[in-house]
């Protein structure tokens, strides 16, 4: 019992001398400590006041300016929607511009899809990639479609890795079922049929409602029929 009782009497001893040493430390750094937290509270205040009074005012800017950019590019007008109308501006004008804003980041997407449609496959890819975005939707959109200009460049091994990374990104019934498919289409071609069949026969179990799967089993049957 003695042991015992000597032992917790240590273990409190040697809190003691932390404790000790601590409110030691704290009384010789004062001063330090003090500044130290003074800079952190105003280096969050400046955030705070960035985002606040410059970054919001600056991203509603950029949203307006946007808005006829992605007029055009809804109606198909790429062009003018990258290089606007000389009264307003384009996408590539809000990326200049306004490349530290929400919009600006958006703008990448707008214009990396323009010069997709408009068949400048590397501009596509460089924007594409300059993209970042917490939507699921749109971030697996934009690793598809860069893997669609690596396809049309003939680089059909980077575009295999974008298509991989876009169905990994999301399984939802929409993207994931599409860029399976794109896979596919390339292992089949470069005559990998056993991979090709395994990625048609995922679609058929997991997305038979999907567009891809309406329809799978023509495909499942070319190559089981070889």
């Amino acid at each position: 019992m003695a042991k015992k009782t000597n032992k917790i009497d240590d273990q409190f001893g040697q809190v003691e001398e932390a404790l000790s040493k601590t409110e030691q430390y704290i009384e010789d750094n004062q001063k330090n400590l003090v500044r130290i937290v003074g800079g952190i509270v105003a280096i969050i205040a400046l955030i705070l006041g960035f985002n606040k009074f410059y970054l919001e005012p600056m991203n509603k800017e950029a949203q307006s300016e946007m808005f006829m950019a992605e007029l055009y590019f809804q109606k198909d007008s790429f062009q003018l929607a990258l290089d606007g109308d000389g009264q307003y501006y384009g996408f590539l004008d809000i990326i200049d511009e306004y490349s530290i804003t929400k919009s600006g980041n958006l703008a990448n997407y707008y214009a990396g899809l323009s010069y997709l449609h408009l068949d400048e496959y590397e501009e596509a890819i460089d924007y594409l990639k300059e993209f970042s975005s917490d939507d699921i939707l749109l971030s697996t959109l934009a690793l598809g479609c860069i893997g669609d200009a690596y396809l049309e460049l003939g680089n059909t091994k980077k575009a295999l890795k974008f298509y991989t990374d876009a169905s990994n990104n999301s399984d939802n019934s929409f993207t994931c079922p599409r860029f399976l498919f794109k896979q596919a289409m390339i292992h089949e071609s470069n005559e990998d049929y056993k991979q090709a069949l395994s990625l048609y026969k995922i679609i058929q179990s997991d997305f038979k409602t999907s567009h891809e799967g309406n329809g799978i089993e023509k495909y499942i049957s070319r190559i089981e029929d070889r």
